[in-house]
């Protein structure tokens, strides 16, 4: 059974910090492309940052410099440190993995909340 297990979000000042981490069971962590995605209210799911098996990453332009994407295989999990929140950060956070053809699955998002 494949499992995404996100935790780490909450309610946060503007300025603020948080880190959010994924749990990845049931898939072959490390050579998976693991990802964060966010899906404010109204809006579209948005890729926020990915980072390869290889370890390459890729972070959205909207918070390049304020979130950093990382993994561990070892604990099969990712990270995403997220810095300097701006109430347009609020959104559900979700956990993608995925790897090429074979699959895509997604974690049941965490709440992201930024207050001005």
């Amino acid at each position: 059974q494949v499992r995404l297990v996100e935790s780490g979000g909450g309610l946060v000042q503007a300025g603020g910090s948080l880190r959010l981490s994924c749990v990845g069971s049931g898939i072959t962590f490390s050579l998976s492309t693991m990802g964060w995605y966010r899906q404010a209210p109204g809006k579209q799911r948005e890729l926020v940052a990915a980072i390869t098996s290889g370890g390459s990453t890729n972070h959205a332009d909207s918070v390049k410099g304020r979130f950093t994407i990382s993994r561990d295989n070892a604990q099969n999990t990712v990270h995403l440190q997220m810095n300097s929140l701006k109430p347009e950060d609020t959104a559900v956070y979700y956990c993608n993995a995925k790897r090429g053809q074979t699959y895509v699955y997604w974690g049941q998002g965490t709440q992201v909340t930024v207050s001005s």
